[in-house]
């Protein structure tokens, strides 16, 4: 049971998160700017007040459950899309998986290496060789592999903002224009926020950054369990 305090703090917290991002929203369409991101902007906007306030991210969250509550139904939503698409995702499947395969282990082993490089730090270089997946699982496999979960959670959310903002157009910069493409590439590297994104061009850009979404996660939890303490031997 919330006390009177708690109660007035989850309604404003709440209230201001929804009105902030209506307002970035309202932004975005009027000056069509990829810089007014409505997540991005709540975010930024947020970040100083809470941290002003003294709250921190497990009094947040707790504060505005009925967010997360809403964001459950919207996320399933992301599925309408692939089930559309169901009959040209089934068809390609294995070529999906085996693309999505690779992707996965050559951004773990760049990602690992590289940090090492540069740092040194393992539980860093666990971290960031994890960003491409949704929070949860980016999360609990880091933890289970020893590595910072905080910076893994920073790093997803990066990955996601970055292939939102400028995703779509550095692949049209690069010549992939194929929707399928496109949707997989986002999909796989910057996860629901990019995927969100993606929804908003077409059904089947949405589909396949889904079916991304959905594999990477998956595939990431069965290969880096063994791949990365593979890749920890060269430093032990």
């Amino acid at each position: 049971m919330m006390s009177q305090e708690q109660l007035l703090a989850s309604i404003v917290l709440t209230l201001a998160s929804l009105i902030i991002y209506q307002i970035a929203t309202y932004a975005q369409q009027k000056w069509q700017s990829i810089l007014l991101n409505p997540m991005l902007v709540t975010i930024t906007v947020l970040a100083p007040i809470l941290v002003s306030a003294n709250i921190n991210y497990q009094q947040y969250m707790q504060a505005t459950q009925l967010l997360n509550f809403m964001l459950e139904p919207a996320i399933v939503a992301l599925g309408f899309p692939l089930y559309l698409q169901l009959r040209n995702v089934k068809y390609h499947w294995k070529e999906i998986l085996a693309i999505l395969s690779l992707g996965i282990v050559i951004v773990i082993i760049i990602s690992f290496f590289a940090t090492m490089a540069l740092i040194a730090i393992p539980e860093i270089a666990v971290a960031l060789s994890l960003k491409s997946v949704t929070t949860p699982i980016g999360i609990a496999l880091t933890e289970q592999e020893a590595g910072d979960s905080s910076i893994t959670a920073f790093a997803i959310m990066i990955a996601g903002f970055s292939g939102a903002l400028l995703g779509p157009r550095w692949l049209h910069f690069i010549g992939v224009n194929s929707v399928k493409a496109q949707g997989l590439a986002i999909g796989s590297a910057s996860h629901v926020i990019g995927t969100a994104v993606l929804a908003k061009i077409s059904a089947e850009h949405a589909a396949y950054s889904s079916v991304a979404l959905i594999f990477s996660a998956l595939l990431t939890a069965l290969i880096s369990p063994w791949l990365i303490p593979l890749m920890q031997q060269f430093y032990s």
